[in-house]
Formats: structure tokens, C-alpha cells, sequence
């Protein structure tokens, strides 16, 4: 449960009665005082500002007035700003869809809540046709990174387009810090431009908000791709060699070399972006010597480890490599993930 930071800046939540241009305007500045008293740096600040000024503007063109309130926050030991609007106008009527771009209540050309689901870590809205709407975002304050222990992941990747396609539909993601390893593999729906448009969609959320936890990530990267034909998603995170949370949605294959150990992963059917985005999270034991591969539905599956006699012994973009030039078909853009713990 977030509560107020006492940040001995004497920074307090602060509320603003929002019905008209000046109004949006005094609050956007408060913001942007508030963000940097926080400790945000001056670019994080302004997309802080971003969002208030998306939020005002709302209450002002759907609701015609409403209260905008800023707090400072506290939650184990990080330190963020939530921005909270309530307004007792018409409702939103589709509270997923308003996350698309150019999605309006009003019959104007706007980019509903997109912009506010890309820069801030967490977004909540309570809203009923005709009973007015409540939306708590957040922001949180993210550690500095350090990459001393970069050496400790070895990570390989081969991705193409489909035969004689210059749009690839497939994306990855790869983030690490400190002992911790992010990374992910990304289907666009069907192929060409509209599949790589989603495929982008979601790569780029993930990338930026890498450190949230897996489920709001999920969650985050369907509302950022309500605009698009949507995708399936596979995210592994390795907390440390020993310790792996997975999640899945839709029809990435997971696989894992354990030797004579037994590891199964779950995925939940279904489309980010366009339907359910909750996903179970598995938290999994790990051992440095096993061996993760994601790929697309652009390679067979009905593939054995025992068809690979000693790939696991390999460097990953090795096993990549060696997977799509055996697996990978002309019909589909294709991708495959490998990753292992470097030799110490």
C-alpha cells in the first residue's frame, strides 16, 4: 500500500480543482516542482508533466471540471508521485479500449490514456457509464543499474522475416543489470506492417518498463498495443542464476534444458491487446548450467533436445542459430531466444 513520503522538502499531496485552461496550466507547473523536489530527473520530470496535462485535459473535455490531486509516495524503499484525477462526468464506457491511441469520448481527435499508460509504471481506472471516472497513475523513482556482473549472462539471438518479406512481425527484448537478466520474445499477429507495428508496440513497453513486475507488464504492454492487431508474449526474468519468473500469453514455445531435472512452463491462451492480459507468473528454481530457448510459432515445435546432441554445451547465439537453420519455416517471420549462464 503506497502512503506519503515525508521528504523533508516539506513536498505534501496537493489537490486542484481542474475546469479550464489555467487551471491545467497551474496544476502542470505544481507537478513539475513536486517530480523534481522528489528526486526525478529533469527529463523524467517532464513526462511526469506529460501525463498531468493529459489527465487535466480530460476532466476538462469529458467531464467538464474535476479534482486533480498530486502525493508523494512510499513503497518499501522506493520513492514516487501518484497523480490522481476524479471526475463526476459521463464514464468511460470501454476503460481498455481508452488506452489506444486516438480513442475519444468526446468526437475529438485525441490519444485517450496511451500516453499516460507509456510513461508511468502503474495505471488504475474505476469508471461506470453516467457515475463519473477515477484514475490513480504512479511513477517510481528507478535505481541507478550497475552492469559489474553483465558477464554473467550469455544471451544469443536470430530473428528474419518470412520469405522475401521486408516487415519482420517477430521482436525481442534483452535488459540486464546488476546479476539480473529481462528477456523476451514478441509475436505481432499475422505478418507484414501491421504485425511488426504491434511487435514494436509492446517491445517498446517492455523496454522501458523492464523493472515493474512481470503481471504489470503484461498488463501495460496489452493497453500499449490496443491500437494494434495485438501480439503473444513470452518474459523470463532471471532474479539470479538460480532463481527464474516466467510468464506467458499466447503460443511462444518454451523450452529448458535441466538434464535429468524436470521444468515445465505455463503459458495462458490468448491475444495482448486484444483480450485478458493477466497472466500467471511462475517463480522457478534455476541452476547455471541449464539452458532457455524461446522461439516464434515461426519454427516447428515438434523438435527433442535429443535431436541436438550436446547443444547445450554451446554458446547461445550458437543454439540460436542452430535452431533456425534446423527449425525455422519460409512461412513465417521466425525468432528464437537462447540464454544461459556464461562459464565463471
Amino acid at each position: 500500500m503506497a502512503t506519503p513520503v515525508n521528504t523533508g522538502q516539506q513536498v505534501s499531496p496537493t489537490e486542484f480543482l481542474i475546469s479550464d485552461a489555467l487551471g491545467c496550466g497551474t496544476a502542470q507547473n505544481f507537478v513539475r516542482r513536486m517530480a523534481l523536489a522528489l528526486g526525478f530527473s529533469t527529463a523524467v520530470s517532464e513526462e511526469i508533466v506529460l501525463v498531468a496535462a493529459e489527465l487535466a485535459s480530460n476532466l476538462v473535455k469529458h467531464a467538464g471540471r474535476g479534482t486533480l490531486t498530486l502525493r508523494p509516495i512510499l513503497e518499501s524503499s522506493r520513492k514516487g508521485i501518484e497523480i490522481e484525477t476524479l471526475d463526476q462526468g459521463p464514464g468511460i464506457r470501454d476503460i481498455e479500449g481508452s488506452f489506444a491511441d486516438g480513442y475519444s469520448t468526446s468526437g475529438s481527435l485525441g490519444y485517450g490514456l496511451g500516453t499516460v499508460n507509456r510513461l508511468m509504471d502503474q495505471v488504475d481506472i474505476q469508471s461506470r457509464p453516467g457515475s463519473g471516472t477515477h484514475i490513480a497513475c504512479r511513477r517510481w523513482i528507478r535505481e541507478n543499474r550497475s552492469f559489474e556482473y553483465e558477464h554473467l549472462w550469455d544471451v544469443g539471438a536470430y530473428t528474419r522475416s518470412r520469405r522475401l518479406a521486408a516487415e519482420n512481425g517477430d521482436a525481442f527484448v534483452i535488459k540486464h543489470w546488476g546479476s539480473e537478466l529481462l528477456t523476451g520474445l514478441i509475436d505481432g499477429l499475422g505478418h507484414g506492417e501491421e504485425a511488426q507495428k504491434a511487435a514494436l508496440a509492446a517491445q517498446q513497453y517492455v523496454q522501458s518498463h523492464d523493472s515493474q513486475p512481470l503481471d504489470r507488464v503484461f498488463a501495460g504492454a496489452g493497453r500499449a498495443c490496443k491500437a494494434t492487431r495485438g501480439v503473444v508474449m513470452a518474459l523470463a526474468r532471471f532474479k539470479s542464476p538460480e532463481l527464474l519468473s516466467f510468464a506467458s500469453l499466447g503460443n511462444i514455445e518454451a523450452r529448458a534444458w535441466t538434464g535429468a531435472e524436470r521444468l515445465s512452463f505455463r503459458a495462458k491462451r490468448g491475444i495482448l491487446g486484444a483480450q485478458e492480459t493477466n497472466v500467471h507468473v511462475q517463480e522457478l528454481p534455476w541452476h547455471p548450467s541449464w539452458l532457455l530457448v524461446l522461439h516464434s510459432d515461426g519454427l516447428r515445435s515438434r523438435w527433442q533436445w535429443d535431436d541436438f546432441p550436446g547443444i547445450e554445451k554451446e554458446p547461445a547465439q550458437n543454439v540460436a542459430s542452430k535452431l533456425m537453420r534446423a527449425l525455422a519455416t519460409d512461412t513465417d517471420d521466425a525468432t528464437v531466444l537462447a540464454v544461459k549462464a556464461k562459464d565463471q
